[in-house]
């Protein structure tokens, strides 16, 4: 008897660390109504044979109000700025001078953004993604999230929660490309200007509409 309670006891915890990455990632959904934080993203790409895994690191600011507005800044080693203004995604390349804009429901429902900006409940996300507990690693805990939609050029997500905050997404694409994405200073539930999201082609740029 005492091996059984034993082992139900640890049974217990198991299914309880395990429940916690969606339980983290329902709360976060479902309380998080705006946000921003500074990030920093390493793309991995995958080696070559040969040649070792190349990284590129960036770094910027990202902000947010549920369920259709968000804008990536991103400001190290070089400038661009993707926003989504409720109809439209914007992604603009200084550099370039140039900006491309899709219409944003054609684009987000099976994207990294929809996990944590767009999506207005976890039964929106249940749509397009499969969702699954991944357990506990570095401290947080994880959901994986897997596309319905086979034809789109991302393979996987997973979210990482510190608690109820955010803190970490790790994307796998089509072509084997590795992107963490990691967020600090995670600022929930505060007053964004609705005109953070309003984009305007600068003057000279080239407007490309895919």
């Amino acid at each position: 008897m005492k091996k059984f309670i034993a082992l139900a006891s640890l049974l217990a915890c198991a299914w309880s660390a395990q429940a916690a990455g969606l339980d983290s990632l329902e709360s976060f959904v479902k309380s998080a109504k705006s946000g921003r934080a500074d990030f920093t993203q390493v793309v991995t790409a995958p080696a070559r044979e040969g040649q070792a895994a190349r990284t590129k690191t960036s770094s910027g600011s990202f902000e947010f109000v549920r369920p259709s507005h968000f804008r990536f800044v991103y400001k190290k080693p070089f400038e661009q700025t993707i926003v989504a203004d409720g109809q439209t995604l914007w992604l603009y390349d200084p550099d370039l001078k140039q900006v491309t804009s899709r219409k944003q429901s054609q684009v987000l429902d099976s994207t990294p953004a929809a996990l944590i900006a767009a999506a207005p409940d976890i039964a929106a996300l249940r749509k397009d993604f499969n969702l699954e507990n991944a357990g506990e690693k570095d401290g947080l805990q994880w959901v994986q999230a897997t596309p319905k939609a086979k034809e789109g050029q991302l393979r996987s997500v997973k979210i990482g929660f510190r608690g109820n905050e955010l803190a970490s997404l790790e994307i796998l694409d089509g072509f084997g490309q590795k992107s963490v994405i990691t967020f600090t200073r995670m600022e929930l539930n505060t007053p964004i200007a609705p005109e953070e999201f309003n984009f305007k082609p600068p003057a000279g740029a080239d407007v490309l509409k895919q």
